[in-house]
């Protein structure tokens, strides 16, 4: 399957299982509308999708909510492949993705640095 339409079907994919959170549709009390799906990756041969989960709550939730969403992956496959016409559905794994926090702890330190070096000038 061509690049394009691996990253067309990620797409897909992320907007779905978004939409099935959003809807409360995955019954599973550990999953809440405040996980977010930053991506999906689709294997080349359609195996496997790895998708990637991350929220600002802290780290215990966002791990809780990636386990009911791989404990209900098999309800999420199942209702997404009825809704996608494709060949061969993957295999969803989730995973929890801290990089927007770490990215905005980052940005939060930069900004820290920067006031300080004004408030140095200044003195």
């Amino acid at each position: 399957m061509g690049q394009f339409r691996l990253i067309r079907l990620g797409e897909q994919l992320k907007q779905e299982i978004a939409n099935m959170i959003l809807r409360h549709e995955i019954k599973d009390p550990r999953v809440n509308e405040f996980l977010t799906i930053n991506r999906v990756e689709v294997a080349g041969d359609l195996a496997y999708a790895k998708v990637f989960v991350s929220s600002f709550m802290d780290e215990n939730a966002v791990k809780r909510g990636v386990q009911g969403l791989q404990s209900a992956a098999g309800f999420i496959q199942s209702s997404i492949a009825k809704k996608l016409s494709i060949y061969k559905f993957p295999k969803l794994t989730f995973v929890a993705d801290f990089s927007m926090r770490d990215g905005y702890d980052m940005v939060q330190k930069l900004n820290e640095l920067e006031k300080n070096a004004k408030e140095k000038e200044t003195d």
